[in-house]
């Protein structure tokens, strides 16, 4: 080989290790645009695989518990966040403001349970009210925190958006019925992936239990301004009068959300006094709407400080009482 034809031969191999060079940086390149971009994807769908959901405590009312403790949380509220892969952190009356709001930025969302207090007097609702006005401030600076209400939590969220109380007599005490959707399921984020079967089973089998004696009517909604503008009516139900009342609905611009029905008690309470439905659809549902809030608290990303202080607050450290002889509940936290 002549030294041209080496001169030529090694200025080829340059040209082919500088080429694969490149090949190879922009393929680094082009790895690093695709983790990058899919991390700002995360960040914006939410990805916390380690979700905590805060529940209300409240106050006992009923006599037979006050041997026990002066708050309580059902079990069934507890085991039915927990069955959709989140833990779960008592949230304790008549904290401080500096503690709650501490709260607020270490768990990933709150639900606001069934029972009987005062809408706008009581502790419960002073506490959901601090919850619910730092959910709606964190929105503003795109902090996703969702709020999710049941029953009495559905109740309290009206009284928080409106500051009165505007129920109606509604006689739909432990009974169970299909839901009345309306046109805005489909484009509601709380039944936007429903699947067919389901929303079939929902619209024509009695799978959604009652327990209330108050309830809001479409009436009153779309005479309220704040009402109407805030949410949105996901489904009604007539009472065992021919009362129409608001069964399910969402908020417009933010993560919160509301049932009038008692989606816990298909799974976990078994008290054969109660229109607890069990069928196979009846389970299915509660399944679902358990999956959907669990991963509306995924999209946030609070955490507590660190893992000791998220030890002592999660409610592993308490152990429920069996009530399933002296009330509808199978076990109760009491604090």
């Amino acid at each position: 080989m002549t030294s041209q034809e080496k001169s030529q031969a090694c200025e080829s191999a340059r040209c082919k290790s500088d080429s694969m060079a490149n090949m190879s940086s922009i393929k680094i390149v082009d790895l690093y645009s695709l983790l990058s971009f899919a991390l700002l994807i995360s960040k914006v769908q939410g990805n916390n695989e380690r979700p905590i959901i805060g529940i209300i405590t409240q106050e006992v009312s009923d006599e037979v518990f006050f041997q026990y403790g002066k708050t309580y949380i059902a079990d069934s509220y507890v085991n039915y966040l927990e069955s959709a892969g989140c833990r779960v952190v008592p949230i304790r009356l008549n904290l401080s403001e500096d503690e709650y709001l501490s709260l607020f930025h270490s768990i990933n969302g709150v639900l606001l349970p069934g029972g009987a207090v005062g809408l706008l007097t009581s502790h419960f609702s002073r506490t959901a009210g601090i919850f619910y006005k730092l959910s709606i401030e964190a929105a503003s600076s795109g902090i996703y925190f969702p709020i999710w209400g049941t029953c009495m939590g559905f109740q309290i969220l009206t009284a928080l958006t409106t500051g009165e109380d505007l129920l109606s007599n509604t006689s739909a005490e432990n009974i169970s019925l299909p839901l009345n959707l309306t046109e805005d399921i489909s484009s509601s984020r709380m039944f936007r992936h429903i699947p067919p079967k389901l929303l079939h089973a929902v619209t024509r089998e009695d799978i959604t239990a009652n327990f209330h004696h108050f309830g809001l009517t479409p009436e009153v909604f779309y005479a309220n301004k704040k009402l109407s503008e805030f949410y949105r009516i996901l489904s009604t139900n007539r009472d065992t009068k021919g009362v129409e009342f608001i069964s399910t609905f969402e908020a417009r611009d933010y993560p919160i959300y509301g049932v009038q029905w008692h989606p816990e008690v298909n799974r976990f309470q078994w008290n054969r006094d109660y229109a607890y439905p069990h069928s196979e659809n009846a389970i299915w549902l509660s399944q679902y709407m358990a999956n959907f809030f669990v991963n509306e608290a995924r999209k946030n990303s609070n955490h507590f400080p660190s893992a000791k202080e998220e030890g002592s607050a999660l409610i592993y450290n308490w152990t429920p009482t069996y009530t399933g002889n002296i009330s509808g509940y199978e076990q109760v936290y009491f604090f």
